[in-house]
C-alpha cells in the first residue's frame, strides 16, 4: 500500500484553496495529528497578501525519519478546496497523485466529497476544510480516535468534530494505514512561536510592536499569554514609537523586546543609534520578507543581512544572531536577551517568513539554552557613574529610583556621569570604551556556538549559509557525499577563526542564500578576507527546497 514504507520515506500532502477557506489551519491540524502518531512533520505555508480569494496552499511533508523542509513537487495527495488548486499544481503531481476535493471540483483521479448534506447536519460551509481533512485522514489510514483528540483540542465548536466525522465516514480510505510510532517528546511549532517562548523564558516584562508580516504572529502569541506569565504587550501607532518606548522601558529596568520586518526596521534606524550612545539594552526581532519597500510582503528573503549589520549612524557594538529552526530560535532568543542586558548592547534576532511561519517537528532534548538572562543590575550606595570607563568597556548598570544617585541616559556624547561633552579627549575615551565592549561581547559569543558544522567534518566541499536555509540544506546533505555544511549562527560578532578553520583546505565552497547577491559572502570577505564566487542563490521570494539545492550543486 502507498503508506506502508512511510517510516523511512518522505511523503507530502498539499492542501490548497482560497484565502479564508481554512487551508493553513487544516494543514496545521494534519501536522499535529501526524506528530501525535510519532512522525516528523514539516509544514510549509504559501499565501498571497489577501484576506479573501487568491491561491493559498500548504505542503505537509512527513516521515518516520527527520524532516526539516518541504517538497516542491511530487505530492502523494492533493486536497483541493477549489478548481484553481488543481490547475496550479497539476504539473507538480506524480502519475498516481490522489486528489480529494468537494463535489463540483474536477479532478483527474481520486474522490469528490459531496458536502451538500452537511448543512442538514448543522455543519456550516466554513467547515469544508475539516470535512476534507476527515476524508484525507480516512485515506491515509489515520486512526479516528487520535485524529479526534487533536480536532477537539485545536478547533473550537462542536460542528468541527461533526465535520471531521462527516468526511471520515464518506472517505474511501484506500491509501493504506499509518501506524503509530512509539516516540515521545516531539514538539510541532513555528519559529515565531519558539521566539515567543524564548522571550517568556528570558523573563520578558514587555513586548512592543506595530503589526508587520511576518513578525505579527509573535505579537499575537505573546498577547495570548500575557496574563498567564504576567507581562505586558503593547501595540503602538508606528515603529518609531515602538522602539523609543522600548528604550524608555528598558532604561527604567524592564526586560523588553520589539518585533518588526524590514520596513519597520528602517524606521527604527535612528533609535538604534540612540541605543549605541545611551547603552540602554535593546532586543529587536527582525523578521525578513521580500523587498525592497513593500516588496512581496507575505513571502521570504534573506536580503536584510547587511542592513541589520549596519543600520544606524556612527560606530557602536551590536549582536546579530540568526537561528535556523525553532529549537535554535528559542535558544538564540535567550542569548539575545542575555547579551543585550549583560553587556548593554543592541541584540538583533534575524529571522524571516520561512522560519517564522513554517511548522517544524523538534525533539524535546534539542531545547537546551546555554545562558539564563537577567537584568544584571547593581545598586551602589553614594556615587554612581552611568558610563564608568572600565577595562572591559562594560559599565555596571543601575536604573532610576533604585539608587540615590542619578542614573542618566543620553543621546549626546558624554563623560562618565552622562553629562554632555564636546571635548576631544573624552570623546576618544568613550569611543574606545564602547569598542572595548565590542571585544568583550566577542569573547562571550565564542562560548555560544557561533558556528555549527553538519555532515562529514573532513569533507573538502563545503556549503556555507545561515538562518532558515538550514532545513533544506540538511535534507539535501543526506543525498550528497563528500560535503559538509557550515552554518554561521552569529553574524556579528563574526566567528572568523572558526570559519577559516572549516574552509582552509576545501576545494569547493558554495554560498547558499535567499538573496540575489549572496550577502553572507560579502560579510565573510570583509571579516576574514576569504572570497568565493560559487553561489546558489534564490530570489523568487520562495524558500529553498532540497531539490532546488541538489539541482544547482549538481548542475
Amino acid at each position: 500500500m502507498l503508506w506502508d514504507d512511510i517510516r523511512s520515506v518522505r511523503r507530502s500532502v498539499l492542501i490548497g484553496g482560497q484565502a479564508g477557506q481554512g487551508v493553513a489551519k487544516a494543514a496545521e491540524v494534519l501536522g499535529k495529528i501526524l506528530v501525535k502518531l510519532g512522525y516528523y512533520v514539516f509544514n510549509y505555508r504559501d499565501y498571497p497578501s489577501l484576506i479573501r480569494g487568491g491561491h493559498n496552499f500548504n505542503v505537509v511533508t512527513f516521515s518516520g525519519d527527520r524532516v526539516f523542509s518541504h517538497d516542491e513537487r511530487g505530492y502523494e495527495v492533493i486536497v483541493a478546496l477549489d478548481q484553481r488548486t488543481v490547475k496550479t499544481h497539476l504539473p507538480e503531481e506524480k502519475k498516481d497523485t490522489y486528489y480529494i476535493a468537494p463535489k463540483g471540483v474536477n479532478i483527474p483521479r481520486g474522490e469528490n466529497i459531496d458536502t451538500s448534506e452537511a448543512l442538514k447536519e448543522g455543519i456550516p460551509p466554513i467547515a469544508t476544510n475539516v470535512i476534507l481533512l476527515g476524508a484525507l485522514a480516512k485515506y491515509l489510514g489515520i486512526p479516528k480516535k487520535v485524529a479526534l483528540e487533536v480536532i477537539r483540542s485545536e478547533l473550537k465548536g462542536e460542528f468541527n468534530e461533526k465535520a471531521f466525522l462527516y468526511g471520515y465516514e464518506r472517505g474511501e480510505g484506500s491509501g493504506g494505514k499509518i501506524g503509530r510510532i512509539p516516540r515521545r517528546g516531539l514538539y510541532f511549532l513555528t519559529g515565531n512561536e519558539a521566539i515567543g517562548l524564548g522571550a517568556i523564558a528570558s523573563g520578558i516584562d514587555m513586548y512592543i510592536a506595530y503589526p508587520m508580516t511576518p513578525a505579527t504572529p509573535v505579537l499575537h502569541f505573546l498577547a495570548a499569554r500575557k496574563k498567564q506569565y504576567d507581562f505586558t504587550v503593547l501595540q503602538l501607532e508606528n515603529e518609531i514609537a515602538v522602539v523609543n518606548a522600548a528604550l524608555g522601558a528598558s532604561y527604567a529596568g524592564a526586560i523588553v523586546m520589539v518585533g518588526t520586518s524590514g520596513g519597520g526596521f528602517a524606521l527604527m534606524s535612528e533609535a538604534l543609534s540612540l541605543q549605541g550612545m545611551s547603552e540602554v539594552p535593546l532586543v529587536v526581532y527582525l523578521a525578513q520578507r521580500t523587498g525592497p519597500s513593500t516588496g512581496v510582503p507575505t513571502y521570504t528573503a534573506q536580503a536584510d543581512l547587511l542592513f541589520a549589520l549596519h543600520a544606524g549612524h556612527g560606530e557602536f557594538p551590536r549582536v546579530v544572531v540568526a537561528p535556523g529552526d525553532p529549537a535554535e530560535a528559542f535558544e538564540r532568543t535567550m542569548e539575545a536577551f542575555y547579551l543585550a542586558y549583560r553587556y548593554r548592547v543592541l541584540s538583533i534576532l534575524l529571522g524571516d517568513k520561512h522560519l517564522g511561519e513554517s511548522h517544524y517537528t523538534m525533539e524535546e532534548g534539542e531545547f537546551s539554552p546555554r545562558v539564563k538572562p537577567e537584568r544584571f543590575l547593581v545598586f551602589p550606595e553614594g556615587d554612581y557613574k552611568s558610563y564608568e570607563i572600565t577595562e572591559d568597556g562594560v559599565t555596571p548598570r543601575s536604573v532610576p529610583g533604585a539608587i540615590e544617585a542619578p542614573v542618566r541616559a543620553t543621546s549626546y556624547e558624554h563623560d562618565e556621569y552622562g553629562i554632555t561633552t564636546e571635548e576631544g579627549p573624552m570623546i576618544e575615551k568613550m569611543m574606545e570604551k564602547r569598542l572595548r565592549k565590542a571585544e568583550t561581547v566577542r569573547e562571550a559569543v565564542m562560548e555560544l556556538e557561533p558556528l555549527s558544522v553538519y555532515g562529514d567534518p573532513e569533507a573538502d566541499r563545503v556549503i556555507v549559509s545561515w538562518g532558515s536555509t538550514k532545513g533544506a540544506i540538511l535534507d539535501a546533505l543526506g543525498h550528497l557525499s563528500g560535503w559538509k555544511f557550515v552554518k554561521i549562527n552569529y553574524i556579528k560578532p563574526f566567528p572568523s577563526s572558526l570559519f577559516l578553520h572549516e574552509v582552509e583546505d576545501a576545494r569547493r565552497v558554495v554560498i547558499v542564500e535567499n538573496s540575489s547577491t549572496g550577502q553572507i559572502g560579502k560579510v565573510i570577505a570583509m571579516e576574514t578576507g576569504f572570497i568565493t564566487e560559487d553561489k546558489v542563490l534564490r530570489y523568487d521570494a520562495r524558500p529553498f527546497t532540497p531539490e532546488y539545492i541538489l539541482r544547482r550543486l549538481r548542475g
